[in-house]
């Protein structure tokens, strides 16, 4: 009887092991990555994003990621974004449901095509990115005065995957693996 149970508990490890998590990495604009002449409308088409999704931008550090509101997304303003990033790789996760848009934040780039909006939906992925969102938040000026405030950006060093989208093993997943393995070693 303790074969079988060791079978089975080495069974259930590999599943662990082997079984991805529901989470996504999507490089935006494939191999074109962030930048200008790309249309993104196009690019999120038949892609369906989902809590616990990631957005991986790869881009020359002559642009920026800035992630802005709705009406700042329509009309390309610049200099009140919620987060921004100029390191060239910049992993932003899905953690809400709701549309997120993202522009580039040099002047006349946003105009040129480079705006990106992403309907997110609450869904199965249990487990976020293993890379973390590398931004860092700009408070919108306060006044009626033009922010003329360079935001500070944090460099993060990202894996860019080989397509599109990639599959990661979920964090919570290895530990319970590891758990497992464990016992079963324990009670052997």
């Amino acid at each position: 009887m303790a074969r079988s149970s060791e079978g089975v508990a080495c069974l259930l490890l590999v599943f662990c092991m082997v079984v991805p998590s529901l989470a996504t990495d999507y490089t935006v604009g494939d191999t074109s990555g962030w930048t200008t002449g790309v249309d993104y409308s196009t690019w999120t088409k038949g892609k369906t994003f989902k809590v616990g999704d990631s957005l991986v931008f790869n881009y020359p550090t002559s642009h920026t990621v800035d992630e802005v509101s709705s009406s700042d997304y329509s009309t390309c303003t610049v200099g009140n974004a919620i987060t921004t990033d100029n390191s060239g790789a910049t992993t932003i996760a899905l953690k809400t449901a709701g549309t997120h848009y993202f522009i580039c934040g040099v002047i006349g780039h946003c105009g040129n095509g480079m705006k990106l909006a992403v309907k997110v939906e609450s869904g199965s992925s249990t487990a976020p990115s293993k890379s973390p969102s590398p931004s860092s938040s700009s408070s919108p000026p306060s006044s009626d005065k033009p922010s003329t405030t360079t935001p500070s950006t944090t460099t993060t060093t990202t894996k860019v995957p080989d397509s599109s989208s990639s599959w990661s093993l979920s964090p919570f997943v290895a530990f319970v693996t590891t758990w497992v393995a464990l016992f079963v070693m324990v009670i052997s």
